[in-house]
């Protein structure tokens, strides 16, 4: 986690809260992936979908990724855990990495707990954001 603003919706962060609230009553109890995204939505400003700048990250965004150490380029659909899709390139809020790109914009970097160590990610583009297309919802 690091100290940078981060934007998410409201209409995001109800969904989110909500995502949390339920998750406390299944297997995810206690998860340190439910920690870590409720200590991101608490330090998160909060903004109204229809204000939220184009070049951030909010759900259901796809976006282009460079890991800082390697170059390593990727391009992830930031989802909720019911639609996450690894194949498909459709990552979960859930995922360290999800959680970790949340919220940042287009030339921020943020770090991403691995097995093998921390990594550090750009988020150098963002192809798709609903809300830059009209999407509230």
């Amino acid at each position: 986690m690091t100290d940078q603003i981060i934007s998410i919706t409201q209409v995001d962060a109800d969904k989110l809260r909500n995502l949390l609230w339920n998750a406390e009553s299944t297997q995810y109890r206690g998860s340190p992936y439910l920690k870590r995204l409720k200590e991101e939505l608490n330090r998160a400003m909060i903004v109204d979908p229809r204000h939220v700048p184009p070049d951030v990250i909010t759900m259901r965004s796809t976006v282009e990724l460079v890991d800082v150490g390697t170059g390593e380029e990727m391009k992830y659909t930031l989802v909720f855990p019911e639609d996450a899709d690894i194949d498909q390139g459709k990552i979960s809020v859930l995922a360290p990495i999800g959680t970790g790109m949340l919220g940042y914009r287009v030339g921020d970097t943020f770090e991403w707990d691995t097995p093998s160590g921390k990594r550090t990610l750009r988020v150098t583009g963002i192809l798709f954001q609903p809300e830059a297309t009209g999407d509230f919802q």
